[in-house]
């Protein structure tokens, strides 16, 4: 239901990540967040991303990300695979425990043809673990190259109203008359 979906925060000072400690998730996911610059602290909440139990596993772990109650949001990450490498994301103890999560959840699993329970349910889904770290880091480059323009337009727009109000001022000056001419 779109209309239960939270937002994502634009400037996460803290990440919980759940994935496997040794995938290449995990790795794609952090070199977007060195290249993007963000200042957000990254926590690792390791789990197997597959096999018996790991959607369990994975439950829990987004039980604890939300017990801690330090993090502006959670990462789900996990890279591609078959749909029964993929299995441990539709399930349903999973599936609850993110639609209960009061922490805004970022799912990226798979490649951008795969989709699981756990797509859905989640807040957001990113089509890959990289598009996952591009949700959840903003890119200072970009963003200072943004507040550079909005400066400069800024700047040109104080100049303009100067010179409007200058304008103003002069015609007002050249208007007014001496009090004595008044007075005759």
């Amino acid at each position: 239901d779109p209309g239960r979906k939270r937002a994502i925060p634009a400037f996460p000072e803290s990440i919980v990540m759940i994935s496997s400690p040794t995938g290449a998730a995990i790795h794609d996911f952090l070199t977007v967040w060195r290249r993007r610059r963000s200042v957000a602290a990254i926590r690792l909440l390791p789990v197997r991303v597959q096999g018996k139990g790991a959607g369990e596993e994975i439950a829990r772990a987004i039980d604890t990300a939300n017990r801690l109650g330090t993090t502006d949001l959670i990462v789900l990450c996990r890279g591609g695979g078959s749909i029964e490498d993929l299995w441990a994301f539709n399930d349903e103890a999973l599936a609850r425990e993110l639609a209960a999560s009061p922490i805004p959840v970022v799912c990226g699993v798979g490649h951008e043809t795969d989709f699981t329970i756990a797509d859905f349910v989640a807040d957001f889904r990113a089509a890959t673990p990289t598009g996952a770290a591009e949700a959840a880091a903003p890119d200072r480059r970009a963003l200072a190259d943004r507040l550079l323009a909005l400066g400069s337009r800024l700047g040109r727009a104080q100049a303009r109203d100067f010179e409007q109000r200058e304008q103003r001022l002069d015609t007002a000056a050249r208007l007014l008359r001496s009090p004595s001419a008044y007075w005759k």
